[in-house]
């Protein structure tokens, strides 16, 4: 059970045990190390619960018919335009993009689209543009989206060509296999 528990969470322990060390050997970098362990646990419990609420209602409520349509192999346009606006109008930090791509990946969405919803979720977040053209300007503001809108849609086509039908397979059961 121990020894469970230890695999588990070695990283973390491992990290446990260096911060207790350093607040010994050091206690001023101890304790800095500790403040911004504590604040980024916080920051954490911040965006981890409406994340699992989201994937909850897109696992519960969506039909996997539904995504296959909208967002399956074959959508076309229509599936590439959906996962640009899921991606951009998405709140909360990269980490939290990647539970959500699995349920995509696990109710039938493409990987293609999956990458345009990560891509989106990374580059392009409306929030970040509005902050972005007031500190450094509009015209750089939209040559960036200019490029993010043609290269994210060139990266993934490319990631996706370049793809084996069994990594495609093992992707699609690992979402399967995964209870995110």
């Amino acid at each position: 059970m121990i020894k469970k528990f230890l695999n588990r969470y070695k990283f973390f322990v491992i990290l446990l045990i260096v911060n207790l060390i350093l607040l010994f050997a050091a206690p001023e970098i101890g304790k800095k190390s500790f403040k911004i362990t504590y604040d980024n646990l916080l920051e954490m419990l911040g965006v981890i619960p409406p994340i699992f609420i989201l994937l909850g209602i897109l696992d519960v409520w969506l039909k996997k018919e539904t995504m296959i349509k909208y967002m399956g192999k074959g959508s076309g346009i229509k599936g590439l335009l959906l996962s640009f606006i899921i991606g951009a109008t998405a709140t909360g930090p990269l980490y939290a993009a990647f539970p959500v791509a699995g349920i995509l990946l696990k109710k039938g969405t493409s990987i293609f689209n999956v990458l345009i919803f990560i891509g989106a979720w990374s580059t392009m977040k409306i929030p970040l543009l509005i902050f972005e053209s007031t500190a450094l300007g509009y015209n750089f503001s939209m040559l960036r989206l200019g490029i993010n809108i043609i290269g994210i849609p060139l990266i993934a086509f490319i990631i996706n060509l370049f793809l084996k039908e069994e990594d495609r397979e093992e992707i699609y059961q690992l979402a399967q296999e995964k209870n995110i």
